[in-house]
């Protein structure tokens, strides 16, 4: 459902797929999509490849068609830096992995990169700086990773374990234009890049 931002009522409706754990809208208003397991194999045409851009009206805007190194299997986490969408997902091959790819609307650009955490649960980025995040299961921490890109790899540049004011919620890290927005209880915190 798309609802107005002044007044609060419904503008539309529409159908992106099923299961949905990372999702993100850019500066222009389009949604970005990464899908799970059960979504990219459960036989819904919009969620069989794995990730999606999509328009305010809910027409299909972007697919990987075949740009990315592997076939997704799930959506970890998404974030916007600029004019630029990235989304964070892992595949289920042997080789697998998880990959961070960097999507520019405006060009068509594709550029993924193995990511330095498997499976995080938050990403933002500014330039060459990036943080992720992974909750700790069932207590109120998170491990906070800092990387950097040199060349054609992320490195870790930091690595600890932050305590959080509550749980962190699954699903619940999205970073915006370098920031991380993570979900702690019923607490938001905001990590920089």
């Amino acid at each position: 459902m798309v609802f107005s931002l002044k007044s609060g009522e419904q503008e539309g409706t529409f159908c992106m797929g099923d299961d949905i754990p990372a999702l993100v809208t850019d500066h222009g208003g389009s949604i970005w999509t990464a899908y799970g397991d059960e979504g990219i194999y459960g036989g819904h045409p919009e969620s069989a490849a794995g990730l999606a851009g999509w328009s305010t009206e809910g027409q299909a805007t972007w697919a990987p068609e075949g740009r990315l190194p592997d076939a997704p299997l799930e959506g970890c986490t998404a974030a916007t830096e600029g004019d630029r969408v990235w989304l964070v997902w892992y595949s289920g091959s042997r080789r697998g992995g998880t990959f961070l790819t960097r999507i520019t609307p405006s060009t068509g650009e594709v550029t993924s990169w193995p990511s330095p955490v498997r499976d995080p649960d938050g990403f933002a980025v500014r330039g060459h700086r990036a943080v992720l995040t992974r909750r700790v299961h069932n207590q109120r921490a998170t491990e906070v990773v800092r990387a950097e890109l040199a060349g054609d790899t992320w490195s870790v540049t930091d690595r600890r374990k932050m305590r959080v004011p509550g749980r962190v919620v699954m699903r619940c890290g999205q970073g915006r234009d370098g920031f991380l927005w993570l979900r702690a209880g019923n607490t938001w915190l905001r990590i920089e890049a």
